[in-house]
């Protein structure tokens, strides 16, 4: 009887463990299945580092046909890109990635215009294009390149002390061009005092912080090319005039402005924003942090940009334009009429409170099929020069402004993010306190802990 009885739990126990075998096996199966199919990761870096942007998500995710992504290099390097570019293929089915070693298949890598090792290929229908690097901006660059497949031209305008796109210094526009260029925008320089006439290939007009004022057919030549549809962006600094610095007041320029429904008050905004101090933001540089409902600012929610020497707009609709606020200042904010002298009176009742409008976006009916006018205003042009265009949402600001200007709302989003320096900053009694915690602290509990248990049992 204790033998059949001993069988029986040996035979029972038996089951029980070729049921669990059975169904870890199932699971572990399942898993690798799953896993195998749905490629899925959860990023938990604060500004989302090993994540696509949501420009390159739009992008891929948008393709209405196939995209081959040919990544050439030395079959050892194959690792190191895979983990980026199957992020691409991963966002959509269409997407293909192809790894070719030059020196293994030569004749590949020429058909498909190979020219150096580490670089990517992105082809859409009979249109390719490279990306330098597995960057991310040079890898979703290519595609919108592909996509678009035309010259799209962004002019800036020269001759009145604007900004200029060859310049590297601090008050230059070359990050600009660079940063348009990644979006596949060729940027050029044009002058209207030899010929007062926007060029047929100009896209996009910039008048980027003039610091004298445009003669009437300049402006006149301006004023053609929007109501005939083209699309411009103004750049108004405040006229100041403090030492030997001074800015025209461009009567003119500001007169056509203020007809379609847009006018530069002669003032300069100081912002008192908490905020904006905790960042390092003087009063003369407004932070904006909340913006109104349109698409050039729609994907900016939650994004700060600040705009150095500041002039605030007046806005209403015109007879063919419709005008839109972009953003304010803060309601911290003031705006003061005394432009000669640095030493400004906060409490000066002639002052007037903010909030106050620094940018509008405004569209032209021209009264043709299929054609429209489109024009932004800011009343700062510093926030777009190279030692400004970085601080936090700028760039994706004047990005968001071209695209939509040039009507290619699609590219507008915010734009991949540099790696977040994090470091923990800590003072000299953190540190003692770390030090004691780490090297005497835990390991007395651990041995007190240690001892308890020895005493207990004995």
């Amino acid at each position: 009887m204790n033998t059949e009885l001993l069988k029986a739990r040996q035979t029972k126990y038996v089951a029980y463990v070729t049921l669990y075998i059975v169904v870890a096996l199932a699971v572990v199966t399942i898993a690798n299945l799953l896993a195998d199919r749905y490629d899925k990761s959860y990023d938990s870096t604060a500004n989302k580092q090993y994540s696509l942007s949501d420009q390159t998500i739009k992008v891929v995710k948008g393709l209405k046909q196939d995209a081959t992504i040919t990544y050439f290099a030395q079959d050892s390097q194959f690792a190191t890109a895979k983990n980026k570019l199957d992020m691409y293929a991963n966002l959509s089915p269409k997407v293909h990635v192809v790894y070719v070693d030059p020196d293994k298949k030569p004749l590949v890598a020429t058909q498909a215009g190979f020219k150096t090792l580490n670089t990517a290929i992105v082809q859409i229908g009979a249109s390719k294009n490279e990306a330098k690097s597995l960057n991310e901006e040079d890898l979703t660059g290519a595609f919108i390149r592909d996509l678009k497949n035309t010259t799209r031209t962004v002019c800036f305008v020269t001759g009145s002390g604007e900004h200029q796109i060859d310049d590297s210094g601090r008050s230059g526009f070359s990050h600009l061009k660079e940063l348009i260029g990644k979006d596949d925008y060729q940027g050029k320089s044009i002058e209207l005092l030899q010929k007062a006439e926007v060029p047929a290939d100009c896209t996009v007009v910039v008048v980027g912080g003039p610091r004298g004022d445009y003669q009437q057919p300049e402006v006149d030549a301006i004023k053609k090319f929007v109501e005939d549809g083209g699309r411009a962006l103004f750049l108004l600094d405040p006229p100041l005039k403090i030492g030997t610095q001074e800015i025209g007041e461009n009567g003119a320029l500001t007169a056509l402005l203020a007809n379609w429904g847009i006018t530069p008050n002669k003032d300069l905004i100081l912002d008192f924003n908490p905020v904006g101090q905790m960042v390092g933001l003087g009063p003369q540089v407004p932070l904006v942090t909340r913006y109104e409902s349109h698409a050039i600012v729609n994907e900016m929610k939650g994004t700060a940009t600040g705009f150095p020497l500041s002039r605030s707009l007046d806005t209403k609709n015109g007879d063919k334009t419709s005008v839109a606020k972009l953003f304010d200042s803060s309601e911290s904010s003031l705006s003061t009429a005394k432009l000669d002298s640095d030493r400004i009176d906060p409490s000066d009742p002639k002052n007037k409170k903010g909030p106050l409008t620094i940018a509008a976006a405004g569209t032209y009916t021209t009264g043709k099929d299929n054609s429209q006018g489109r024009f932004v205003v800011v009343g700062s042009s510093q926030w777009a020069a190279n030692n400004f265009l970085g601080f936090n949402g700028n760039r994706d600001l004047a990005l968001n402004a071209i695209n939509w200007l040039s009507s290619d709302e699609d590219l507008i989003s915010i734009r991949p993010k540099e790696p977040e320096d994090r470091k923990l900053s800590m003072t000299r009694a953190q540190v003692r306190w770390v030090g004691i915690t780490s090297l005497f602290l835990i390991p007395l509990i651990v041995i007190g802990t240690g001892l308890s248990v020895w005493w207990r049992r004995r």
